[in-house]
């Protein structure tokens, strides 16, 4: 499977943001640690600080990839332009989040885009996006 992993804003920070919610690795040494584990599917990344180049980006995949595990960071919360971009293509995308929304803001407890993805996870740490791409490859 092809399977893009698409990450928001402010998520280039991690393992420098926050550490006491999004923990102390990066998601670039994170992300080999994923590639390794599922070595039988092509996992590639993207983040961007942009809205713009996020609904670019699943404009450009989302007709000929398998899946996208994507997270939207705080455009969760904000962006009908992502939903609209989501609920537009034909590859199924998988909402995840590294902290425990319920547990966050009362502006971080609505989703934009939860009801155009095939599921949704949080809390649970990076090991969020492993069980997406499991979730994906079982879809």
């Amino acid at each position: 499977m092809r399977i893009l992993i698409l990450n928001g804003p402010n998520l280039n920070l991690l393992g420098r943001r926050e550490p006491e919610i999004y923990g102390s690795q990066s998601f670039e040494d994170y992300f080999e640690e994923l590639k390794k584990r599922f070595s039988e599917h092509e996992l590639e990344y993207f983040q961007t600080n942009h809205e713009g180049a996020l609904i670019d980006k699943l404009h450009e995949v989302g007709f000929s990839y398998d899946g996208v595990v994507f997270n939207p960071g705080a455009y969760t919360h904000t962006s009908i332009a992502l939903r609209d971009a989501i609920a537009g293509i034909e590859s199924p995308v998988f909402e995840v989040h590294i902290s425990n929304l319920a547990e966050r803001e009362d502006f971080r407890q609505v989703s934009y885009v939860k009801d155009v993805c095939v599921g949704s996870i949080n809390g649970m740490g990076l090991e969020g996006y492993a069980v997406a791409v499991e979730r994906l490859s079982s879809h």
